[in-house]
């Protein structure tokens, strides 16, 4: 890891059980990685499908979290901009800033389900036009550009978030432009591997990301590269063959999807890999993440438990194992810790 990378925690908001409960379970679930030291926590927006995530209105849930915790930065990962009005937004964003006092962070992209685009009006195949003069609108908005016929401006004004504004990308041509802008990087765990084998197979396939991102960064600005990995930490192993076989179900159809190739007759432990599923003892766990060139070079390494997605309970418990043994043993030092109980 990097000197003080930010330790982070993604909720996709899908325990099972009620849309009040899952909301609840976030919050407490975010108040616990602040109390074990996590730098940040964020979230995922989806529309429609409360089995891919479970939050529609992510500036709401963490407007809520931001008044109960003090310290820990939250953000969005992501805001699916084609379908949103980016000017709404700007002012969200703008809002939730202060509420937090400077405590968030936006992130923003093109990704969402192809079928959530008709019922806000668009064409799914529209999604790169509409994404990219959706962010010019927002990018506008938030630098404090003149909106208004009147000479009216963003209200209330949040330039900084400027300075943490992050863009998720699958391609190198998209991370080239990125960094041209001087952006944060964001690098999504769903991405289709197309280099290497194991558990490197996703770091070798985001590495061209990277290199694209950091060669077209200009010289002044510090690179931010979020990386975002599948980890649940348990005690024991057979705890953790249970949730990997729950893992490995819950991937099929996604990677299918992507393209991926599943062999015939693979085992666990290949499965595993080929799905990039991190689950197992603190010491398991450091061994595969050492292995990460990504993660090793990311100034945000962020966690979460999806497709996985154990009982709150394990979960509670794997953040405490992440914070007290995983994290410390690839360089992290927490910031601020306080006494909690999990």
């Amino acid at each position: 890891m990097t000197d003080r990378q930010r330790l982070g925690f993604f909720t996709r908001v899908l325990d099972e059980t009620t849309a009040a409960e899952r909301y609840r379970l976030a919050i407490e679930q975010i108040r616990t990685a602040e109390a074990l030291g996590f730098d940040t926590a964020w979230v995922a927006q989806h529309h429609f499908h409360e089995f891919e995530g479970g939050l529609p209105s992510p500036f709401v849930l963490l407007a809520h979290a931001a008044a109960q915790t003090s310290r820990i930065v939250l953000g969005t990962s992501i805001v699916t901009l084609p379908l949103e009005t980016p000017l709404r937004v700007a002012e969200d964003a703008a809002v939730l800033f202060l509420l937090s006092g400077g405590r968030f962070e936006l992130g923003v992209g093109s990704g969402g389900t192809p079928s959530s685009f008709p019922p806000f009006g668009h064409d799914p195949k529209d999604r790169p036009t509409i994404y990219a003069r959706h962010f010019a609108q927002l990018v506008s908005a938030l630098r404090g550009d003149v909106l208004t016929s009147d000479g009216g401006h963003l209200y209330p004004a949040a330039p900084a978030l400027l300075d943490t504004l992050w863009q998720a990308t699958f391609s190198a041509q998209g991370a080239a432009y990125i960094g041209a802008s001087g952006l944060g990087l964001m690098l999504s765990k769903t991405q289709a591997h197309t280099a290497g084998s194991g558990f490197s197979a996703l770091a070798d396939t985001q590495r061209e990301l990277v290199d694209a991102y950091r060669a077209a960064l200009p010289e002044a600005i510090a690179p931010r590269v979020f990386g975002s990995r599948n980890l649940v930490v348990v005690d024991d192993q057979a705890t953790a063959d249970r949730l990997a076989d729950r893992g490995i179900e819950r991937s099929l159809p996604t990677v299918k999807a992507l393209g991926i190739e599943v062999p015939s007759g693979a085992t666990r432990e290949e499965l595993r890999a080929l799905f990039d599923l991190h689950v197992g003892t603190p010491e398991r766990i450091v061994e595969e993440l050492a292995q990460d060139h990504v993660l090793a070079s990311a100034t945000d390494i962020v966690f979460q438990t999806h497709p996985i997605d154990p009982p709150h309970d394990l979960l509670l418990r794997s953040l405490e194992l992440i914070a007290t043994d995983v994290a410390p043993a690839l360089g992290w030092a927490a910031a601020h810790t306080e006494e909690t109980h999990v």
